[in-house]
């Protein structure tokens, strides 16, 4: 449905991803529990369109060439990764970008805001109690953006396009694992991933909000399949809440960068990996399986924490 490479004002546009690595972590938890931990570093694969929103927007993207749209829109928060993944890919890959951003506009600009900005994106604001109802936010964006020439993209890229983008990522492991771990916002990355998964295979998607059920709700509509049960939720290391911290994450985090010289982000896999290691103490892995954690980039949003 998505084919690759597509014609685009007479130019042959193909989407490659590459320079993703899977680094082995060895260190006193890993070696006391038996485990074999691996982190995938999608975040690698590229400066500004990092992780898995590459992942997200290829196909999309390639969806407007087809249709011959020359506009991406798009939504998200004033600190969202999406939002600047999206202006990034735009800028190279010569679209016009549109961003339409919860909330009031910012004085000065985050610096999530100037990235998109500097990438040409043009930014909108709306109320969040508007862009919370998704009828009344719907209709607002039909009447101010509805042209053929628009592409729209929802919110975080999870649509199937993007999920079809997201089952490509198990294609960069190359060893067999018994696990595979994500951080989960939106549920569209673990789902592509769940896809792709071989029988023996299991998947463990961290809720990074605080919204009981929110996630596993999500990723069974986007499977419409209720057979597939090499899944589950974790909703016990979101600390608080969407974008929310705690000192035991910091030090966490700061811990695994001194001694693994492996960036994390405070929103997503910094999270998540936090659960994957309480999860090795507390027994839920045995010893001698392998799991594969899934960095998924978004270090950009870690400036938002001093903003």
């Amino acid at each position: 449905m998505y084919p690759s490479p597509l014609l685009f004002n007479n130019v042959i546009m193909e989407i490659t991803i590459s320079n993703i690595i899977l680094q082995p972590i060895t260190d006193e938890t890993t070696v006391k529990f038996g485990i074999n931990l691996y982190i995938l570093r999608t975040d690698l694969n590229h400066p500004t369109i990092s992780g898995n929103k590459l992942f997200k927007l290829k196909y999309n993207i390639l969806e407007a060439v087809r249709l011959n749209c020359n506009t991406l829109l798009t939504f998200g928060g004033a600190f969202s990764n999406h939002i600047a993944a999206t202006a990034a890919a735009g800028k190279e890959y010569e679209f016009k970008t549109i961003g339409i951003i919860r909330g009031e506009k910012y004085v000065p600009l985050n610096p999530t805001l100037q990235f998109a900005e500097s990438c040409g994106m043009e930014l909108h604001y709306v109320p969040r109690n508007v862009y919370q109802n998704k009828n009344i936010l719907q209709a607002y964006v039909q009447k101010e953006f509805n042209s053929p020439s628009v592409y729209f993209i929802p919110e975080g890229g999870s649509n199937e396009p993007g999920i079809k983008g997201c089952e490509e990522i198990t294609t960069f492991i190359p060893i067999d694992f018994d696990y595979i771990t994500v951080a989960c916002g939106t549920g569209a990355t673990l789902t592509g991933i769940i896809k792709s998964l071989k029988t023996n295979q299991k998947a463990i998607g961290f809720q990074v909000l605080k919204a009981e059920n929110y996630i596993q709700n999500q990723v069974e509509i986007y499977l419409n399949d209720s057979t597939k049960n090499n899944w589950n939720i974790n909703e016990q290391h979101h600390f608080g809440g969407y974008a929310k911290i705690k000192n035991e994450l910091i030090s966490f985090i700061k811990e695994f960068e001194q001694t693994h010289h492996i960036p994390l982000d405070y929103v997503y896999t910094g999270k998540m990996l936090f659960g994957v290691y309480d999860q090795i103490k507390k027994g839920f892995f045995k010893k001698g399986e392998t799991i594969i954690a899934v960095h998924t980039g978004g270090l950009q949003g870690n400036a938002g924490f001093d903003y």
